[in-house]
């Protein structure tokens, strides 16, 4: 490992009183405490929505800069970080799995900590991170090569450092880490190289494991050390032995509903792409191709591991739209408990808070082709004339037939989280309108190498936009509006009490809209695409904003003639810092 430390500036913090302890009580109010921020999602019901109302409708064309600092000109790719800020210090993880520690006072370094990467690591969509987690006096974060690192928050030095996967057969990991009761929680990233998915936690004091359950149905989960209980049945949705190398990886990370004591999580696509092979391309008699449990929303025991409940958003998946996007618990404008996830294959979904029951589905783009609608059942109904054709009735070592599906495989929405707003009851969602040409292919699995058994290229369906921010009503699936983006929208999301919505474009521009119409109130240029993820919090009376800019991500690797359309937009690495200065607060 690499690390810089400011020496001075480490000795006079080393010198203070009692070092400041974040704890469990301070995650679980994350979402309600305005002084910092601690977890992933502002609240580990991913929200991230701020109570905060300083800075509104009436004054933000008043927000300032307050620092920038940067990331580092050898190492700028995708930058899709949130920051977390606590006692004086904002912790921001960067590409190539390094951490920053940050006095948020003047945006000075405190320490820096590069994970020593191997050669031969395999992330499928860039080498992005997308934040810490804070527990008492550690920051966990984790690597490329599929591993968890827990830091002094003060020094930066390694307190413990464990394997999540072993990356030379595919896996990765680049999601935030979720703690929940004094467990560290993770997933895993891969999906591209056939692995298997699957949910850990471990004591966030040693890293030690206290409990694992895969995500893909026949993989026996463990509790203390010993099996606990398989997922699933084996062979119930899978063919042969296709569910040894199955998928289904929980990229993404998951949220924490204390109203249920529940995690969510979702795991991603089945393996390999071609449903052909999977025997969901044609069900038969005793196995249904649904792939179970890839493509789903699971709902998860923190102390055991057990699986609650299930949802499968995508069942014979045959597209890549996964299923990992993030799950939001939230109160209805009835009172009900409700989860909403707004899913890859272009469908928002609203299930039961208590149990994942399917509720209702409504498409939130446009000209949807894969399926007509979502039945009462929550199955999709398909086309079946949209699937990509099976190889095996093509000549021998041909593809098989090539259909335009929409939306695409990056998805209606892809990771980039939305919000949830408190004041509106609405959901602020990144979409995007593209679709795709897609066949198969004959594959084998080999580990380590790329699993897809699919080609593709992605075509923008629009000639004025890919990108679209949508505000939702949950209740209806009513788009209330729609703020349109030349480039796809890859941005995290963020909604205050002060009636606004922070997000930012590929062009570079840090936007606040008003959550009620749409209209754009402030902008700032970055100077890079920004795909990173907003948070807010107030100190000494004034209130802060900070996003991370750096272009990258899966858009510019993965986009066929929509990269090719972006590829002007300039890479870049800098955490930028805005205020509303006190005097200003209240003018308009």
């Amino acid at each position: 490992m690499l690390r810089f430390a400011l020496a001075a500036t480490v000795s006079l913090l080393a010198m203070g009183t009692a070092q400041a302890q974040v704890t469990q009580t301070d995650i679980a109010n994350d979402a309600t405490t305005t002084a910092d921020v601690v977890t992933n999602g502002m609240g580990q019901t991913l929200q991230r929505y701020s109570p905060l109302d300083r800075l509104n409708r009436q004054n933000v064309q008043n927000l300032v800069p307050a620092w920038a600092f940067s990331l580092g000109g050898e190492k700028q790719r995708g930058q899709e970080s949130q920051p977390l800020v606590y006692d004086g210090v904002m912790y921001v993880t960067g590409s190539y799995s390094r951490l920053y520690a940050i006095d948020i006072a003047t945006g000075k370094e405190l320490w820096q900590y590069d994970a020593r990467l191997p050669e031969g690591i395999l992330p499928c969509c860039d080498v992005v991170n997308r934040g810490a987690a804070l527990y008492g006096d550690m920051v966990i974060f984790g690597t490329l090569d599929a591993r968890l690192v827990a830091l002094d928050r003060k020094t930066g030095d390694v307190i413990w450092n464990k394997e999540i996967a072993e990356y030379k057969a595919g896996y990765s990991y680049t999601a935030a880490p979720l703690i929940v009761n004094g467990l560290v929680i993770t997933g895993n990233s891969g999906g591209e190289f056939g692995v298997v998915g699957e949910v850990q936690a471990r004591d966030a004091n040693t890293g030690e494991i206290v409990w694992t359950r895969p995500t893909i149905e026949g993989h026996m989960g463990t509790l203390n050390g010993e099996p606990s209980t398989m997922t699933g049945v084996q062979n119930a949705t899978w063919p042969g032995d296709m569910w040894k190398t199955g998928g289904g990886a929980t990229w993404l990370g998951g949220s924490y509903d204390a109203e249920t004591d529940t995690l969510i999580f979702g795991a991603g696509n089945p393996s390999p792409w071609n449903s052909h092979l999977r025997g969901a391309g044609k069900p038969t008699e005793g196995n249904t191709g649904d792939n179970l449990y890839a493509a789903s929303r699971i709902g998860i025991d923190p102390a055991t591991g057990e699986i609650k409940w299930h949802f499968q958003t995508t069942p014979r998946e045959g597209w890549d739209f996964d299923g990992v996007n993030e799950v939001v618990p939230y109160t209805d404008r009835e009172g009900n408990g409700r989860l909403a996830t707004a899913d890859r294959n272009g469908f928002f979904y609203i299930l039961n808070r208590e149990d994942g029951a399917f509720l209702r589905a409504t498409p939130f783009v446009q000209n949807i082709t894969w399926a007509s609608g979502i039945g009462e059942d929550g199955r999709p109904i398909y086309n079946e004339d949209n699937r990509p054709g099976d190889p095996a009735a093509a000549a021998e070592g041909e593809k098989g037939e090539t259909v335009f599906a929409v939306p695409s495989f990056l998805g209606g929405k892809n990771w980039m989280p939305m919000a949830y707003s408190q004041r509106t009851g609405n959901f602020y969602v990144p979409s995007n309108e593209w679709g795709m040409d897609i066949w198969n292919e004959p594959v084998t699995y080999r580990e380590g190498a790329a699993y897809l058994g699919s080609g593709f290229t992605i075509k923008p369906i629009f000639e004025d936009h890919i990108g679209s921010l949508k505000a939702i009503d949950p209740d209806t699936g009513e788009i209330k509006w729609e703020y349109k983006n030349p480039a796809p929208l890859w941005a995290g999301v963020m909604t205050t009490a002060g009636g606004l919505v922070f997000t930012g474009t590929p062009e570079g521009e840090f936007i606040a809209l008003d959550d009620e119409t749409g209209e754009v109130l402030w902008s700032f240029q970055t100077g890079s695409g920004i795909v990173g993820q907003p948070i807010t919090w107030e100190q000494d009376g004034e209130q802060y904003v900070t996003v991370v800019s750096g272009w990258g991500g899966a858009v510019p690797l993965w986009g066929g003639e929509v990269a090719n359309r972006v590829n002007y937009l300039n890479q870049g690495g800098m955490v930028w810092t805005f205020r509303l200065p006190k005097e200003l607060a209240s003018a308009e």
